[in-house]
């Protein structure tokens, strides 16, 4: 049984940081892309940013510079980290792991069909 769990959310001002955790179970993702999805009150999901088996990253443009992902193949853990919050950053963050694809090109990692595991998400609310 594969499981994601995410942490790590939380109430920020703006221009303050946080960092979200994921922790997978069940199945080692370490050959395989994650990611970081967020979805803002009456908006569609929408991906933040991936990371491939090489540790390559793929950012959206609206937080580059701001965002940073990482992953932990040891502990099996995706981080996210988020600095200079802006109220726009408010949302449910879900993170993502694929048991399928070991690289996704800048035009796929946005897709959620492609990811087949999610966690139950985190708040992240920005003042």
């Amino acid at each position: 049984h594969v499981q994601l769990v995410e942490s790590g959310g939380g109430s920020v001002q703006a221009g303050g940081s946080l960092r979200l955790s994921c922790v997978a179970s069940g199945y080692t993702f370490s050959g395989k892309c994650m990611g970081w999805f967020r979805q803002a009150p009456g908006k569609e999901r929408e991906g933040v940013a991936a990371i491939d088996s090489d540790g390559f990253t793929n950012y959206a443009e609206s937080v580059k510079g701001r965002f940073t992902i990482s992953r932990d193949n040891a502990k099996n853990t995706v981080y996210l980290q988020i600095d200079n919050q802006k109220p726009e950053d408010t949302g449910v963050y879900y993170c993502a792991a694929t048991d399928r694809f070991s690289r996704l090109t800048s035009s796929q990692w946005t897709d959620a069909a492609r990811y087949n595991y999610w966690g139950q998400g985190t708040q992240v609310t920005v003042s």
